[in-house]
């Protein structure tokens, strides 16, 4: 996989990763600690062995103690079906990575065809982005970047956004109106994180001046990279739910090279 890091500006443990992310009963069935329980010994080493499973948990939430928000917009032009098909599978991710942050609202936004965009409320539960996502087929069209970052300004101008995820593989769009939008997404908190499939060179360099523009970050993966698609998704978000804190403790390659592109924080002024 490659990554392009913009120029440096100035735990989750996978605890409940499961093959199905849209069936937390079942993974989480195993940690009961009253189901089967063996003789002492072996249950005291297993109950330390949790609990410093939890301890490294990040404990960030968001300050207002609200659910984090977040858009997670895709191209949904013909050549993203196997894409969409992924992301389908992929979407319960980045609820089940924020469920010990104070949990996540996601909004589904793509567009398709000739000049269709649509986006769905703000969603809290895996099993209901999954329907909606599920009803939805790809269908031939140009970009239509804009109206997303116009769409996802308009609504953090009413309540902040705590994150904006693009996944596409193709710029058919002037870059330097969409480089503006981005900035002012950024202004008001909202960084991009651009995910780009495939090698087309001149999107990822538009895809990375959007990230960087924004205070964003941008990734690279391929048709074959659903592990990596998960990390990001996962990545991104328990940087929504918890913030820059709580993506530094999140283990792995994806996490730290996404929160190395991250603005560095301020520093407090001196008086």
């Amino acid at each position: 996989m490659e990554w392009a890091i913009p120029r440096p500006n100035p735990r989750l443990c996978d605890l409940f990763a499961t093959p199905s992310p849209l069936a937390p009963t079942a993974c989480l069935a195993h940690l009961d600690p009253m189901s089967n329980l063996p003789d002492r010994p072996a249950a005291s080493a297993a109950v330390a062995a949790f609990l410093r499973r939890v301890e490294s948990l990040p404990q960030a939430r968001p300050a207002s103690g609200k659910r984090g928000r977040l858009i997670f917009a895709i191209d949904a032009t013909a050549s993203r079906q196997p894409s969409w098909d992924r992301a389908c599978q992929l979407q319960g991710e980045m609820f089940m990575a924020t469920r010990d942050l104070g949990g996540l609202a996601v909004r589904l936004a793509y567009y398709r065809g000739f000049l269709e965009f649509a986006a769905t409320p703000f969603l809290t539960d895996a099993a209901e982005l999954a329907r909606r996502m599920t009803g939805v087929q790809c269908l031939g069209g140009q970009t239509q970047i804009q109206r997303v970052f116009e769409h996802t300004l308009a609504e953090t101008k009413k309540e902040r956004v705590n994150a904006l995820v693009f996944v596409g593989d193709a710029m058919e769009e002037p870059v330097d109106p969409l480089c503006h939008l981005a900035g002012q997404l950024g202004l008001h908190g909202t960084p991009v994180f651009t995910f780009h499939e495939g090698g087309d060179p001149r999107a990822g360099q538009a895809f990375r001046q959007i990230a960087q523009v924004s205070g964003g970050a941008y990734a690279v993966f391929d048709a074959g990279s659903a592990e990596t698609l998960r990390a990001l998704l996962r990545a991104v978000a328990v940087y929504a739910a918890g913030g820059r804190a709580a993506l530094t403790r999140l283990p792995g390659q994806v996490a730290a090279r996404i929160a190395g592109q991250l603005p560095a924080p301020p520093t407090a002024s001196r008086r």
